[in-house]
């Protein structure tokens, strides 16, 4: 028989994607599953994304583009970088991607090997300790709480780092607890990365739409470290274009060649309609996106106040993104039917069996005290599910 490699044995199944699917397999069952498990919004792309698309097909984009994408796509990434984040980068540092997991994959494989190190402040997405393990290379998770915010200090990070740490990791807004740092904190962690020349920061800045508390804010602004910043970005969750699979860095030059090179073994550009609709979402209407963002903000609220309402979780007050990420370790242990809840694996598949609603545990992000909960769904949904949530926990003793 065939094995599998060592590469592939390494992977875990994402948790987001096999409670997605479980989710559809009881749907088709017909069982009325709510599932806040995806990471995805539930709006459409504006129109005039869509009518650019068209106009794409019409105009005869057909052929293979530049691997690293059509030059007026990276320009427009540079326009969009100084407009909105006072950045400065030329078309030669942008790499444009099939969405930004692969703009990850890039960097992970093109820099990574055996022995080397990536501090993942945790909670973390939970496909950079998959892809770092992809590599051979080591993650070195450092641990938060819901009393935190779920954020990391600068402190914190510079006792993670050894010799062998290659990369910070994070995001914000951040996947999965909302946590949105300040300028003053990423001012303070970029003093520690500037005293330690070996390491580079990945800012992964995919929800930079969805912050509800003014002016996102880039660790790629401070000049001191600037070269060694790689900021991944995409269209998916401030254009509702997930299925169009826009990913993009904007990195130092020697970065961006690396990426480009192992992206041409691998998939070369991605599509070309969707390259063209992205030049649409980036230099036309952002009005659409702060109205999909306030959306979000007020189901925020309305998810957060539920979640108060539920005998003890604990949850922070996200300032961005789309989930909410509760500590529920206070029903570890208890039981009902005869089933005992270990853990929030098992709190997970209780509330998918019991409640009929789909979330996400919080173990593979790296904090198992919590589940991850998207209120990427309308207000009936979200008030219907977290009704059903309720009672399901209160049948536990």
């Amino acid at each position: 028989m065939l094995k599998t490699s060592q590469t592939l044995n390494r992977l875990s199944e994402s948790a987001t994607l096999k409670m997605a699917n479980l989710s559809r397999e009881l749907k088709a069952q017909g069982k009325d599953i709510i599932s806040l498990s995806l990471g995805e919004p539930d709006f459409n792309a504006p129109e005039h994304i869509h009518q650019a698309a068209k106009d794409a097909i019409d105009q005869g984009f057909d052929s293979y583009p530049p691997v690293p994408g059509y030059l007026d796509l990276r320009e427009a990434i540079c326009l969009k970088l100084k407009r909105d984040n006072g950045l400065d980068y030329k078309p030669e540092q942008i790499v444009v991607s099939t969405g930004a997991k692969q703009s990850l994959a890039n960097i992970f494989l093109a820099f990574l090997d055996p022995g080397d190190e990536v501090i993942l402040p945790a909670p973390f997405w939970v496909t950079y300790p998959e892809q770092v393990n992809m590599t051979g290379a080591t993650y070195v998770p450092i641990y938060t709480t819901v009393e935190e915010n779920f954020k990391v200090t600068a402190a914190q990070i510079e006792a993670a780092i050894t010799p062998k740490t290659k990369f910070l990791v994070y995001s914000s807004p951040s996947n999965p607890a909302g946590s949105v740092y300040s300028k003053e904190e990423l001012a303070a962690i970029a003093e520690v990365i500037e005293r330690h020349p070996q390491v580079y920061v990945v800012s992964d800045e995919i929800y930079e739409y969805i912050n509800y508390i003014g002016k996102h804010e880039s660790i790629a602004q401070f000049d001191s470290i600037k070269d060694r910043v790689i900021i991944v970005n995409g269209q998916a969750k401030g254009f509702a274009m997930t299925g169009w699979r826009i990913g993009y860095i904007a990195a130092p030059l020697f970065i961006a060649k690396a990426c480009t090179k192992l992206q041409g073994q691998f998939t070369s550009a991605t599509c070309s309609i969707a390259q063209r609709a992205t030049i649409a979402a980036l230099t036309q209407d952002l009005k659409p996106t702060y109205e999909m963002r306030d959306a979000f903000k007020k189901r925020r609220d309305m998810v957060v106040d539920l979640l108060n309402d539920i005998p003890g979780v604990k949850s922070n007050n996200p300032d961005g993104a789309f989930y909410v990420f509760p500590d529920v370790s206070a029903y570890f242990g208890k039981s009902y039917n005869g089933e005992t809840i270990k853990d929030s694996d098992d709190l997970c598949m209780f509330l998918l069996n019991e409640a009929l609603v789909a979330t996400v545990s919080g173990a593979p992000f790296g904090t198992p005290e919590s589940i991850r909960i998207s209120y990427a769904s309308s207000e009936e949904n979200l008030r219907e599910a977290f009704k059903r949530i309720k009672a399901a926990l209160r049948k536990l003793a």
